[in-house]
């Protein structure tokens, strides 16, 4: 059972998705936030597995309150949810630690199935939304130097495209037949070499750099 958190500031948006999930078995709605500084304290008090967060909201915004959970809640993950296509927004959610972003078009099945793979570490992007952040500048900063990327060893070459694939790390641990251990402290040395922060950076600065393909 996935836990969540539900944060808009139009009551009949948390109401209605309220409803529209609790329809499915392996979703439990815990509770609802009206602004980001409120989810931060409704975080603290129910512990949700995935908070889905709006953009747009009063006292602070979606991309304020998710940076504050996941510095704070690290093993919490955040599921943007908006009406924002807006290149600004999905470049500074993702910034700020957000696991995917996805428009509130978004159809019921493939917005449960969203929840349930960024629960299991995956990100998540809505159709049209990946060329916004690949576009963005200021998304990450990692080198364009292909040198940087070459130089990784074999097997770190094996994660960045495992990562950038969706892959977590136990499953990165089955494919190359490594530790899960192993895995976590070769990302922590991939990021600390090409200068990003997460491995939601990592994926989308090896698709910029056309990394998976070389």
């Amino acid at each position: 059972m996935i836990r969540l958190l539900i944060v808009d500031d139009q009551d009949l948006i948390r109401r209605g998705l309220n409803a529209l999930l609790s329809t499915d078995p392996n979703l439990e709605v815990v509770g609802e936030a009206a602004n980001g500084q409120e989810a931060v304290t409704r975080v603290t008090e129910l512990n949700p597995d995935v908070v889905l967060m709006d953009v747009r909201m009063p006292v602070i915004d979606g991309v304020a309150g998710t940076r504050q959970i996941c510095q704070q809640f690290p093993s919490t993950k955040v599921l943007m949810l908006t009406t924002f296509d807006d290149q600004e927004y999905v470049a500074q959610a993702l910034q700020a630690g957000a696991s995917g972003y996805l428009l509130k078009d978004t159809p019921f099945e493939e917005l449960t199935q969203a929840i349930s793979l960024v629960h299991k570490g995956y990100t998540q992007i809505g159709p049209g939304l990946a060329t916004k952040v690949l576009v963005h500048p200021a998304v990450v900063a990692p080198s364009d130097d292909l040198e940087i990327w070459l130089a990784l060893s074999e097997r770190e070459k094996d994660i960045v495209r495992l990562v950038s694939q969706g892959y977590n790390n136990r499953e990165i641990a089955q494919s190359l037949h490594i530790a899960e251990k192993t895995v976590k402290n070769d990302i922590t040395n991939i990021l600390n070499q090409l200068n990003l922060r997460d491995r939601t950076q990592l994926a989308i600065a090896s698709l910029k750099v056309g990394f998976p393909d070389l």
